[in-house]
């Protein structure tokens, strides 16, 4: 049948294991399971946005899927292999707040000028608004995407340029709390930042 070999091999192994958080056997699971859903070995587009649409099923996740799709894409090439997957999943699910700012960041710098402008943020949170749905309920200040927008650039541009840097990101998620709140897709995060005693 020529079924592809679900073991990855070694010298594939040893660049996972050092740009990855994840443990040669997680690493042969997740491979296994990568291949099972993609048996050519690449995601399409397409395919990407069917399978994160299953987990926003109350909304409409295809924009929002695009953009995380893109920013998965490291080579630009418009499939996600195994390797771009597995360092992807590993630095949004494992890594250090800041490599997972620098992530977030890259995502919604559409057009990878180094910065996010407010069209740019306005797009993303649009994007959000509509995966969502009508699951949560967003406060006042939060209730469209425009406000939500403009929220995050008073709280984050502190040299109101109009545009976020890097370091404005960064800086201003790590320093409020509520900040990534705001940043976040995961309506199951939501109110979950709460502070362990």
């Amino acid at each position: 049948m020529g079924k592809q070999n679900s073991k990855l091999k070694p010298e594939v192994l040893d660049d996972l294991r050092t740009n990855t958080d994840f443990s040669d056997r997680e690493l042969q699971e997740w491979y296994k399971g990568f291949l099972q859903d993609c048996p050519s070995g690449h995601l399409t587009v397409e395919e990407f946005k069917k399978i994160y649409g299953n987990f926003f099923p109350y909304g409409d996740a295809s924009k929002f899927a695009e953009h995380v799709f893109r920013t998965f894409d490291a080579n630009n090439d418009s499939t996600i292999d195994f390797r771009e997957f597995i360092i992807a999943l590993s630095v949004t699910s494992r890594g250090a707040l800041e490599n997972k700012l620098k992530w977030a960041f890259s995502m919604y710098d559409l057009d990878g000028n180094g910065y996010i402008s407010r069209q740019e943020m306005l797009e993303i949170v649009q994007a959000i608004y509509k995966m969502v749905g009508t699951v949560m309920k967003m406060p006042e200040d939060e209730s469209t995407p425009e406000k939500r927008t403009e929220k995050i650039f008073r709280q984050m541009d502190r040299n109101c340029d109009g545009k976020l840097s890097l370091p404005e990101f960064i800086e201003g998620a790590k320093s409020d709390p509520s900040i990534v709140r705001l940043l976040q897709c995961d309506p199951s995060g939501v109110g979950a930042q709460e502070p362990s005693a």
